[in-house]
C-alpha cells in the first residue's frame, strides 16, 4: 500500500500496481469501511482500478491524521467481507450502424465479426468503478483475444448506448459524450435515470454479461424504455 497526498486536500491510496480482481476487492472492501465507519472530515471518495482517492475538509484533519486513520482501518480489511456479486445482463444488438469499429476489430486479431462477438459475450465482466460521466462502468474482463487499444482520434459524439472496447476493458457509454473506445455494439438499456434509486444501472462490484440481439429485440426493448 502507498500513500501520498493527492492535493491540499486529497489522499491517495494505492492498493495494487495492475487491474487485477484481488487488488479490485481491497479497494472495495476499504471504500465499504470508510462509508459504514466516516472518519472526521472526510467528504467524498472516488475508487479506481487499483486505487482509492480521499477528499477530506483540511479545516477538520490533517494529510498525517487521515493517513495514520487509513492504515488503521487497511490493517482490518481482511475482515471485510463483500457480499456476491450481482449479476447485470445487458443486451446489445452488435455491428452495422450501432458498431461502427466491430469489423476494424475484428480484423486487428486475424478474426470475423462473429468470433468478436462470441468472444466478447461469453466473458464474465467485472465493475471496477465508475466515473467519466454518471453511469460509465470501467468494466475488467475483456478477453486478451480482442484488446485493443483506443482510437488514435476520438469521435466528437458517441451515441447514448453504445458498447465500446478500449485496452483490455469494455464499457457502455450512458449519454451522448466525445469518445475514443473502439464501438462494436449498442444497447438500448437507459444506463442511467435519474427516477431509478441508485440512477446507474450497475454499482461497483457487479458483475456484466453482455448477449447479442438482433434489431427487432433492440426496437421491442427502447420502446419499452426500461
Amino acid at each position: 500500500m502507498i500513500i501520498h497526498a493527492a492535493s491540499d486536500q486529497s489522499l491517495l491510496v494505492t492498493l495494487g500496481e495492475s487491474i487485477a480482481l484481488e487488488t479490485h476487492r481491497r479497494v472495495v472492501k476499504l471504500l465499504r469501511l470508510l462509508e459504514a465507519d466516516p472518519l472526521p472530515g472526510l467528504r467524498n471518495l472516488h475508487p479506481a482500478y487499483a486505487s482509492l482517492l480521499i477528499q477530506f475538509d483540511p479545516c477538520l484533519t490533517s494529510h498525517a491524521e487521515l493517513e495514520t486513520a487509513i492504515r488503521g482501518r487497511v490493517e482490518h480489511l481482511d475482515a471485510v467481507a463483500l457480499p456476491a456479486p450481482v449479476t447485470v445482463e445487458i443486451p446489445v444488438s452488435y455491428g452495422g450502424a450501432y458498431g461502427p469499429d466491430l469489423e476494424d476489430v475484428a480484423e486487428l486479431h486475424g478474426l470475423n465479426a462473429e468470433d468478436v462477438v462470441r468472444i466478447h459475450s461469453e466473458a464474465a465482466y467485472t465493475v471496477y468503478f465508475l466515473g467519466f460521466v454518471p453511469g460509465f462502468a470501467y468494466l475488467g474482463g475483456l478477453p486478451e483475444a480482442i484488446a485493443t487499444p483506443r482510437l488514435q482520434t476520438p469521435r466528437k459524439r458517441v451515441e447514448a448506448g453504445s458498447v465500446g472496447i478500449a485496452g483490455n476493458q469494455s464499457g457502455v457509454y450512458p449519454f451522448s459524450t466525445p469518445g475514443g473506445w473502439r464501438l462494436i455494439g449498442k444497447t438500448p438499456l437507459p444506463m442511467f435515470r435519474a427516477d431509478r434509486p441508485h440512477m446507474s444501472l450497475v454499482a461497483i462490484g457487479d458483475e456484466v454479461r453482455f448477449r447479442p440481439i438482433g434489431l427487432d429485440e433492440f426496437r421491442e426493448i427502447e420502446a419499452a424504455g426500461k
